[in-house]
């Protein structure tokens, strides 16, 4: 049975997509059966994994609002499995309003495809709403990447909030599975400051390794493939490689 992640922090641009997409293609690299979940109207995810969003016909709205099966929706690439997203995801949590058991849509959804993967991975929206609330309802564990700048702690109180009121209420079994250190700067005090910082908070619960600023990382999304299958040689790459193998072993 494979565990499901959430991929979560209401702020925007700290990485989650990016740690989606590459996280979930070097787990494939690994041998791992992988799907990544792009639950975001953005649906960067999609894009990243080399899916053109605009010819799609079926994505996870399709799944959550009209009960399609996530098996007739997900597409596989080189790089891993997607259930891929629209812009009409954005206005599913107006739709979901009315629906008994909004918050368990997705569960319910990939708990069809769970036994066919090893890891799934939720790439979450930027805020703490009803979406976001399907994807906690659906993950065994959530992971959180921190970007190593100022402000990186502002509003994880909220989210560990939110986290133990689902836990307590809705999801019994959700825990914290890591907290991932990005756009990391290892030249500068600053980044080493945040980093130690978020260790403090977060006690064991901190990837030893770190994702770094790196421009291959930031070029990839525009071609549709993951940093290792871009430029395997760059710090991006080796990072996500390491950060896999870290990931795997706690799994």
């Amino acid at each position: 049975m494979g565990k499901i992640f959430a991929i979560v922090n209401q702020k925007g641009g700290v990485g989650k997509t990016t740690t989606a997409v590459n996280l979930a293609a070097a787990l494939h690299d690994l041998g791992l059966r992988t799907l990544v979940c792009d639950f975001d109207p953005q649906a960067n995810a999609t894009s990243g994994l080399g899916i053109e969003k605009r010819k799609v016909e079926k994505t996870v709205y399709d799944v959550i609002i009209d009960n399609v099966s996530p098996k007739e929706v997900i597409i596989h690439t080189d790089f891993s499995d997607v259930l891929p997203s629209c812009s009409d995801l954005a206005g599913a949590a107006v739709e979901l309003i009315s629906m008994p058991d909004r918050e368990k849509q997705l569960k319910k959804a990939l708990n069809e495809v769970r036994a066919d993967y090893d890891c799934i991975f939720i790439d979450c929206p930027p805020s703490l709403e009803l979406l976001t609330l399907n994807a906690l309802c659906a993950a065994d564990n959530i992971v959180v990447p921190v970007q190593c700048e100022y402000y990186a702690l502002e509003g994880l109180a909220d989210l560990m909030t939110t986290l133990r009121a689902v836990k307590k209420k809705l999801n019994p079994r959700l825990d914290l599975f890591g907290v991932i250190l990005t756009m990391f700067d290892g030249r500068t005090n600053f980044s080493n400051q945040v980093a130690q910082e978020v260790r403090r908070h977060f006690p064991g619960k901190v990837f030893a390794n770190v994702i770094p600023r790196n421009v291959r990382l930031a070029e990839a999304p525009s071609h549709g493939i993951p940093v290792m299958n871009y430029d395997r040689s760059s710090r991006g790459a080796k990072s996500y490689k390491a950060l896999a193998e870290e990931f795997q072993k706690k799994l």
